[in-house]
């Protein structure tokens, strides 16, 4: 019997940590929620899904190693930003020995920054470590090997289909993969963890995708979802702050318009960065609300 118990350990680990965390990307400390979003990520790119791995396990056994809190990691909490820095280290670079040394060490740091938002920040720091550290790396990589590392990019084509296929590209954008099966599996899987997240999820992406549409935004992007996932994840996570349908349509306008700030002003890939900061802008606006008239409700 004592031989088992590193086996069960290991596929424990598995199931609290790697899977979990792969689900924190969407909010959900679910297991099954990180399978379909890693059958998702596999379906939209087996490199992409390479990368998933490796930074679904980076994270969670670096922050072990660290002796950080045992609960937050079975609960995915150092997860979520390498496995998405995992990701879009084989989404923008090519499969070489220095991307792989870039996408361990990216990994690592995440976790780390992940750390610090948790432990210093009044408010969640989100993806910001994934998107902080991937910026870096991209401007590592560039010094260290100019743009001959640089992965070809798609040919700019619009996406066949219409609106609900931009908003289902929408969901799948959230990690890189502009493909409506994705987006489906993206939603399922959210809906195991909790049917209102993936609600609010595909809201949001209906709220972005229609937002963009109306600004007449370039079509092949909104075709294949650039303005759904950030007022996705912005929609859900002001729902996860407050039950409410205001905020998360307000959230979702919001980070729709950084969407279409960021790579225009700043010249890098908006990734989640847009999301993150229109959550920030929201959650300031709640506490001033809660301090100037939360004693008169």
């Amino acid at each position: 019997m004592q031989s088992l118990k590193p086996s069960l350990a290991s596929a424990r680990f598995l199931d609290l940590a790697v899977l979990r965390g792969v689900g924190q990307i969407m909010f959900q400390g679910h297991a099954g929620t990180g399978l379909c979003f890693l059958a998702g990520i596999a379906l939209a790119s087996p490199m992409m899904f390479l990368g998933a791995v490796l930074g679904a396990l980076i994270g969670p056994i670096t922050a072990r190693l660290a002796g950080c809190d045992k609960d937050q990691i079975d609960q995915g909490m150092y997860g979520f930003n390498s496995t998405l820095v995992g990701l879009a280290t084989l989404f923008f670079l090519k499969p070489a020995a220095l991307t792989f040394v870039l996408l361990i060490l990216g990994c690592i740091a995440a976790t780390f920054i992940t750390w610090l938002g948790m432990k210093y920040l009044p408010f969640p720091a989100y993806t910001g470590p994934f998107v902080v550290t991937t910026w870096a790396l991209l401007v590592i990589a560039h010094a260290m090997a100019g743009t001959s590392l640089d992965a070809p990019p798609a040919p700019e084509a619009v996406a066949p289909g219409g609106f609900i296929e931009e908003v289902l590209r929408g969901e799948a954008e959230v990690m890189l993969g502009a493909n409506v099966v994705t987006g489906i599996l993206f939603l399922v899987g959210i809906a195991l963890s909790d049917v209102w997240h993936a609600g609010m999820a595909l809201l949001g992406s209906v709220v972005g995708t229609a937002m963009a549409d109306y600004h007449g935004d370039p079509t092949q992007a909104i075709s294949i979802g650039i303005y759904g996932y950030n007022a996705a994840l912005a929609a859900m996570a002001m729902f996860l702050k407050r039950k409410s349908l205001t905020l998360p349509i307000l959230a979702a306008l919001l980070a729709t318009g950084m969407t279409e700030f960021f790579p225009k002003a700043l010249g890098v890939p908006a990734l989640t960065g847009p999301f993150v900061a229109a959550s920030w802008l929201m959650l300031a606006v709640i506490w001033a609300e809660d301090r100037l008239f939360g004693e008169r409700r």
